[in-house]
């Protein structure tokens, strides 16, 4: 087997005391045999070696055997985030240059330079280093079918954290025109926490023939140490998400370590946590921030700082999770709950990063129900169990950009372009009919608007080419193509113009010269807001930090379903802290455990309102549309329905009178009827319908020379929506937009299946006052519309009332002998 690999690479590995292992050399081997590869191995395995091992051997003297090595591109490196591709680049270079191969190695993203990217296109480099995005943009240049011609492979790592959802679809079609400008070209992708590999070799292979993907199994590694952090009085708090009482704990992990991570899973909480570590920081230790808002510049900084080893700690969210080799990481610190085994793992990995070392990591929950989902995250990990989203058919917003792109690089045929895009698993379902669909809204906007000139983009010759109707689209295009649609962002910066990154417009439109808040680390003072900017200045305090309108991330139907089982396993609550313990013992005792198999509904009276509780372990989303379709249903039935507050695990709304009988209010009809009105009415398929229009490019976001704001983007997109619905009612962006508000933004597939089981699994119980499990989910009342983390210390003092209420047993009779 290791004959196969040249002996430079070999000696290069025995060199730095280490072995090719065993998936490496199979990498190497499934290239060499034309077969395309996807590689599951651990974190510090050396996947991303791996990966590469084909791409150096073609360049040892060995295999070039006295030949001149090969000009243009060789190989395509594709990454879910800029960080990683820049930290590959880092890695990369060490055994290229060791071992003296004459490979050149850049990276392509948005912030790389324009002359630069210019430059890439007419003399590319042999390796290059990019994400979807950049990808797609280069395919939609004519210089692309040279550019392409030679390359021999695509290497797609992390590939779990993007290919299930729009980047995913976006890359598949990628892939697909790399494969008809160089057909022999081969694919590989790489993870740690891929849950069903046959899933992912199918979406990998072309025409989704799965034996032309070979999988390759890992070496196992040493197992992950994973705890979970308990207050010193050993009481897990009832309510809160921050898990700010163990800040005190929290700094003295880190003084102790060389180095920690820290995650959170949102940016305010990445600012809100690193506030606190700094003011209690007396020994002033060298404490960073990191998250997708902050400036590139200061990304860059923190990042180099954490590679040179200065850092003692880094609190971070998901811009941080992937692949990012930092080998001197002690511990990885979860803040908050994990929301998925597999996202755990992927987290858990960046510590010690060796796959001969355990990686440490620590899980604080923030309140009891986050301590059930971490002690069932930690047993998922110690079994091995990964867990990850599904698959469902690519979107027809990201067909329409790519249809778009494959026009700005030159003409083509109809009939061809529809068999490429086919070739992939993404859009095999795609059909004559729906192709033609689609190609007709790139062609003039659809029938209720092609009226409008700005709308005609594409036009088909007489010999039945498709062809751009002017080239200026080409470059609206290209200032204008992406994915991801995220709020519409003001820059924050000093008046000397240093770039500190940016907030949410929602957030800057509450601000006024003379407010403070705290971003990036820094208490800062607004001095004016001009244009898209917000000047600001040192201040000396603030409490104020920015909130993102980011999607929360679900809880895992894998994680819900061990939460269940632990909520029934009355042996297993001897491991738990006696407050835990005796929480579901006074739970089991006046009411239910909601099981597997069980939708429990609880009602009760509370402060004057009745209330009801659904545990239904859902997820965030899930369980916010379930309860504005379940207060439309009370409401029709005069039932007063004041509110409705929403958690992972439970929903509970409350009304001026009880609910009697929860099944009425539950009956799966409530999708065909009920649901269909509140899209349409509510704000949900507006905002989906302004994504697919900027996906699709319907909607520009960028002019030359400026960029509209979020007002006027919004203003534009809901002016097309309104006049869409009345005249052309099964436009295929109102397809689309359905299906993102549907599937995405709702869950509205666990809602189904909820309302689907509640017909044969709901069991209501009435009580006279609130139960234990219904504390966490309580305190959340009235704060709703808060930051999480802002009002812990209420909600905490709010909990112990509401607890003293559902954990009083005066009233409990003695068990008779």
């Amino acid at each position: 087997m290791s004959a196969q690999i040249p002996s430079e690479i070999t000696d290069w590995f025995a060199g730095r005391g280490w072995r090719v292992r065993r998936h490496q050399s199979e990498m190497l081997e499934a290239s060499d045999k034309g077969q395309h590869a996807l590689l599951v191995a651990d974190t510090g395995a050396g996947k991303t070696l791996a990966g590469f091992l084909p791409t150096l051997a073609d360049f040892t003297p060995t295999r070039l055997a006295g030949e001149s090595p090969p000009d243009g591109l060789r190989t395509l490196y594709v990454s879910p985030l800029k960080a990683l591709a820049h930290d590959v680049q880092r890695n990369l270079l060490t055994p290229v240059e060791e071992m003296g191969l004459p490979i050149r190695i850049e990276t392509r993203s948005g912030d790389t330079p324009s002359d630069r990217k210019k430059r890439q296109r007419t003399k590319p480099p042999h390796v290059l280093l990019t994400t979807p995005e950049s990808l797609s943009l280069l395919l939609s240049y004519p210089d692309s079918l040279e550019m392409f011609r030679g390359l021999k492979r695509v290497v797609i790592d992390e590939v779990h954290a993007f290919a299930t959802g729009k980047r995913g679809d976006l890359l598949a079609l990628a892939l697909t025109r790399l494969q008809a400008i160089a057909p022999d070209m081969q694919r590989a992708a790489l993870s740690a926490t891929v849950a069903d590999p046959e899933a992912f070799r199918a979406w990998l292979a072309p025409w989704g023939d799965i034996d032309a993907v070979e999988l390759v199994d890992g070496e196992k590694g040493a197992e992950p140490q994973v705890e979970i952090l308990l207050p010193d009085e050993e009481r897990v708090p009832w309510g809160g998400h921050a898990g700010r009482w163990a800040i005190p704990q929290l700094y003295e992990e880190i003084r102790k370590n060389n180095t920690t991570l820290v995650f959170t899973n949102t940016r305010f909480l990445a600012e809100f946590i690193f506030q606190l570590l700094w003011d209690i920081n007396d020994d002033n230790l060298p404490i960073g921030i990191h998250h997708g808002s902050l400036a590139k510049e200061a990304r860059r900084k923190v990042e180099g700082a954490m590679a040179r080893g200065e850092l003692r700690a880094l609190v971070c969210t998901a811009s941080l999770d992937l692949g990012v080799d930092w080998g001197d990481i002690d511990c990885v610190v979860q803040m908050g709950a994990p929301k998925g085994s597999s996202r755990l793992l992927q987290r858990i990995g960046r510590a010690n990063h060796r796959l001969d070392q355990p990686s440490r990591a620590i899980l604080v929950p923030g309140n009891r129900f986050e301590f059930l989902e971490a002690t069932a995250a930690k047993d998922a990990v110690d079994e091995g169990q990964r867990d990850g989203e599904e698959f469902r058919d690519g979107g027809l917003d990201v067909l329409a950009q790519h249809i778009m792109a494959c026009a700005c690089a030159g003409p083509f045929q109809e009939d061809e372009l529809l068999a490429e895009i086919r070739s992939t698993l993404s859009y095999a379902w795609v059909e004559e009919e729906q192709f033609r669909r689609v190609l007709g809204f790139v062609e003039n906007g659809g029938y209720a608007l092609r009226a409008y000139d700005k709308f005609k983009r594409i036009v088909r010759d007489k010999q039945g080419v498709w062809r751009l109707t002017h080239p200026e689209h080409a470059a609206r295009h290209r200032m204008n193509a992406g994915i991801i649609v995220d709020s519409e962002m003001l820059t924050v910066r000093f008046r000397n113009g240093r770039n500190l990154g940016k907030v949410e417009e929602r957030f800057a439109a509450t601000l006024s010269p003379g407010d403070t808040f705290f971003f990036a680390g820094l208490s800062l003072e607004v001095e004016q807001l001009k244009d898209m900017d917000v000047v600001v200045r040192a201040a000396k305090q603030s409490a104020t930090i920015p909130s993102y309108g980011g999607q929360r991330l679900p809880i895992t139907t894998h994680l819900a379903g061990r939460v269940r089982e632990m909520l029934v396993d009355r042996a297993g609550w001897n491991r738990f802290p006696d407050d835990v313990r005796e929480w579901l013992e006074v739970q089991d005792w006046r009411s239910q455990m909601p099981g597997p198999g069980m939708l429990l509904v609880e009602t009760f009276p509370h402060a004057k309102k009745h209330y009801a509780v659904y545990y239904t372990f859902e997820g965030w989303n899930a369980n916010q549309s379930l309860g504005m379709l379940i207060t439309r249903r009370m409401e029709d039935r005069g039932l007063f329905p004041g509110g409705f507050v929403a958690n992972d695990y439970s929903l509970a709304v409350w009304g001026l009178k009880p609910v009697d009988d929860p099944a009425p209010l539950l009956s799966p009809d409530i999708l065909a009827h009920e649901f269909v009105e509140w899209v349409q009415e509510s704000h949900l398929l507006r905002r989906a319908f302004r994504e697919v229009a900027v996906i699709s490019g319907l909607v520009e976001r960028q002019h030359p020379g400026k960029r509209k704001t979020g007002k006027q983007v919004t203003f534009s997109t809901d002016l097309i929506y309104d006049v869409l619905r009345k005249y052309e009612p099964d436009h295929v962006l109102l397809e689309a937009a359905w299906a993102d508000a549907r599937a995405r933004m709702t869950d509205v597939g666990r809602l189904g299946d909820l309302l689907e089981r509640s017909e044969r699994e709901l069991v209501h119980v009435e009580l006279d006052r609130v139960s234990p499990l219904a504390v966490p989910v309580m305190t959340m009342i009235g704060r709703e519309a808060v930051p999480q983390g802002a009002v812990d210390d209420e909600l905490l003092l709010e909990a112990e009332t509401l607890a003293g209420e559902a954990m009083r047993i005066e009233d409990i009779e003695p068990i008779e002998d």
